[in-house]
């Protein structure tokens, strides 16, 4: 997609290019449109049907490039700006005490965000891997990426080139083979000549680290779909292994479903070899990632070659040994067995395709299954053509250009907190309709029945369950269960509810759920319970990623597990009672199991030390331990509480860095950040911490960062998974901020309440 450079320079707003991209939504789903203004239209002379050949079209992609032209060095990550500054912000009528005034003008800007159906949209990029997927599978189905949006993925991928010339695993991580090699293939894709400097020094660092054959196994797999590499360079992605036994140790039903599901594809595509066009295109490429000669390289050698840079878990002898066998096996694989595996891999894709309505559990099985529905079926196929409508729903449009979101969205997870930042002060006014929006998203997001094929395909029980994101998607999720039931509960307790009601029996199913998946440690894993001892993950294959194999317990998990258990109790004390009680009990033993000598837990799913240790003390508080506020607290809290105090920063307030989560040891930011902030105040809040100025200088802290229409900025990356990629939550800057004030104003403030709020549309 190479332009001509024009010489008209048309007097358009940033503000009005940024409005031609508009978001679409229903029931939770999310998806950007080109829509142009009609200023747009007029200045460019524009049909209702675009030819993006016509040379005023081409004009305003370059107008495009330039306005999503953004500064990565004073901080990588964007503020949602082009979704947040396409809503309008209400007046505010100042409230006399200044903490009631930051809360609810808060609340304020984040509800113009909300939709009509109850829930927030946002940003959920981060990673760097994910984009190449997409253009990889365009490029091998032919299924073009409409041009804005090409024109929009260029420009995330220039604006996030660090300066070495490479890029990293995600947007804050240093330059890794994987990621330079991925968005250089992806820029010459796109149309992006090999000359341009900016593909030459990322051409420069690929050399000088080795070249092409030195990217993990992931991007293997993606060289050789194009034909940009072969097959032979790639350890066997045996799909003769579904076939195994149920019983086998090994068997891919035993592996967290996220690693299954991305397995299945991959594994598919391996035994048929699927390879692209050989196009002159993937000829240079062959010439340009390279060391040597393409044809005079030693593929085989190559298959355990990986740069430095990216060797986060490396191969162990276990590994090393499993692949000399199954490498023998394939040079004399038995035909049969291959065919009825691949047989067996394409039905599974076809189940989870109807299971999630075409999106899929997660980006990276998104796209590698629609190069298997168009490898088996072909293009004209409804099946593929459905995938294909669904790219859409992973992408994201902010002011540095289109990203890949890690999910379809957060939005039943980011709602769901929501909900609970508001209700930590209900006597506000200006909460309540947001409250009553929040009840409609959460009551038609339950699912409320398992999806075919459960048993066959390894699926655990879904009914009752809550997803991270949409119904459509349907993966239910332990803690997203967890953060529904208790959301449900407490807002039947406050009164609040919609046209469809969330029904006892279906609050009943939830408890039902959440206790089905507890663990035999005591804890709570992710999407399903632990199918398979810790040692599987000596055979991770993935060398950017730790912990993959299995699906761990985890203090987030459990914790929420437990508090949504414990308010349902509450609420219902004749059902379940002893199941409830002794699963509380069994999950409080796990957490004192897992907490760190300095008090501390560590964090899986955000950044890091700050989150868990919160999830650890809520967790413990539900399953009964004594708090501050009883006399002397029980062991763990209290030094868990004395862990979170002693991070404190001179300005009041918590900044922990990513690299926490890939060391493992806390590492402090180099500022403090609104989000750590907020968690480190909710866990000494819960706990009843006595040094109340501590708190306060924390929320006073949280108060000076507010921007003056009633948003938080947007700081370091918060989240993370597999322990070394980070995710973006832009909702995360409002909600935590929200709940830690809201509850500050529950536990010290309760005298002064005298909200009489005025807002002006």
């Amino acid at each position: 997609m190479t332009h001509t450079i024009l010489t008209k320079t048309p007097p358009v707003s940033v503000k009005e290019i940024w409005s031609c991209f508009r978001l679409q939504t229903h029931k939770g789903r999310q998806y950007w449109e080109f829509q142009p203004t009609k200023a747009i239209r007029e200045e460019y002379g524009l049909r209702n049907h675009i030819n993006w050949q016509d040379e005023n079209a081409i004009l305003l992609l370059q107008e495009i490039e330039k306005v999503f032209t953004f500064d990565r060095t004073t901080n990588p990550n964007s503020s949602d700006r082009v979704y947040r500054t396409s809503q309008q912000i209400p007046e505010y009528t100042t409230e006399e005490n200044e903490i009631i005034k930051a809360f609810e003008q808060g609340v304020l800007f984040y509800s113009t965000l909300q939709t009509p159906d109850g829930n927030w949209p946002g940003d959920y990029g981060g990673p760097m891997f994910l984009l190449p997927g997409l253009v990889v599978a365009s490029h091998i189905t032919s299924q073009p990426i409409p041009e804005p949006f090409a024109t929009l993925i260029v420009r995330y991928l220039l604006n996030h080139q660090l300066e070495d010339g490479g890029w990293g695993l995600h947007i804050e991580g240093t330059s890794t083979m994987f990621g330079t090699v991925m968005q250089y293939v992806s820029l010459r894709l796109l149309g992006k000549n090999a000359d341009e400097p900016y593909m030459q020094k990322a051409r420069t660092w690929i050399h000088q680290h080795g070249g092409a054959t030195y990217i993990p196994s992931w991007g293997k797999f993606y060289l050789s779909l194009l034909g940009a590499y072969e097959w032979e360079g790639c350890h066997t992605l045996m799909p003769e292994l579904w076939l195994l036994p149920k019983w086998s140790p090994i068997h891919p039903w035993r592996y967290w479903c996220h690693t299954r599901m991305v397995y299945l594809p991959m594994s598919y595509c391996y035994g048929h070899k699927i390879t692209g066009p050989i196009t002159t295109l993937i000829k240079a490429l062959r010439e340009e990632l390279y060391l040597q000669p393409y044809d005079n390289i030693k593929w085989k050698q190559a298959r355990n070659r990986v740069c430095e840079t990216d060797e986060y878990t490396k191969k162990n002898l276990v590994l090393r040994t499993l692949y000399q066998l199954l490498n023998t096996y394939e040079k004399f694989h038995l035909k049969h067995l291959r065919r009825n595996a691949l047989k067996f891999t394409l039905n599974y894709i076809d189940i989870e395709d109807k299971q999630t309505h075409f999106i899929n559990i997660g980006p990276v099985n998104k796209v590698i299954n629609t190069i298997c529905i168009w490898h088996a079926r072909g293009a004209e196929h409804p099946d593929f053509i459905k995938h294909v409508g669904r790219w859409k729903d992973y992408l994201w449009v902010a002011e540095d250009g289109a990203k890949m979101n890690g999910y379809n969205g957060s939005q039943l997870w980011d709602t769901a907190f929501a909900a609970q930042a508001m209700l930590e002060f209900p006597q506000s006014k200006i909460v309540r309709d947001s409250l009553h929006s929040i009840y409609h998203f959460i009551e038609l997001s339950q699912i409320k029945e398992d999806p075919v094929g459960t048993k066959e395909f390894f699926r655990h029980r879904s009914k009752g369950g809550w997803p991270f994101s949409t119904i459509e998607h349907g993966w239910p999720i332990t803690d997203c269960t967890a953060e529904g039931l208790k959301v449900s509960l407490k807002m039947h307790a406050k009164g609040i509810k919609g046209k469809e009601e969330i029904s006892k029996e279906r609050l009943v199913w939830a408890a039902e759920m959440l206790l089905s998946f507890q663990n035999a440690d005591g804890g709570w894993a992710s999407y399903e319970k632990t199918r398979a001892p810790k040692w599987l993950e000596w055979l991770n294959p993935a060398e950017v990623f730790g912990d993959i194999m299995i699906d761990y317990s985890y203090v987030e998990c459990s914790s929420a597990s437990m508090q949504a258990l414990a308010v349902f109790a509450t609420h219902n004390p004749h059902i379940y009672t002893n199941e409830i009680k002794s699963s509380l009990q069994q999950g409080a033993a796990f957490i004192r199991s897992i907490q760190r000598n300095d008090g501390s837990w560590l964090g899986s799913w955000a950044v890091c030390f700050t989150y868990a240790t919160w999830f650890g003390v809520e967790g413990l508080i539900a399953a009964g331990a004594k708090t501050y506020e009883n006399g002397e607290p029980d062991i763990a809290i209290k030094k868990a509480c004395e862990f979170i105090a002693s991070k404190q920063e001179s300005d009041g307030g918590w900044g922990e860095s990513y690299e926490s989560c890939v060391q493992k040891t806390y590492i402090r930011n180099t500022e403090s950040q609104v989000i750590n902030t907020s968690w480190a105040l909710l866990t000494l809040m819960a706990a009843s911490y006595p040094d109340k100025p501590l708190i306060r200088r924390g929320i006073q802290f949280l108060m000076q960062s507010q921007l003056s229409n009633g948003d938080w900025p947007q700081q370091s990356i918060s989240g993370v998974f597999n322990f070394n990629c980070m995710i973006t939550y832009t909702s995360y800057r409002n909600v935590f901020p929200l709940w830690a004030i809201g509850r500050y104003i529950s536990k010290y403030e309760t005298k002064k309440i005298q909200s009489n709020i005025d807002v002006t549309p």
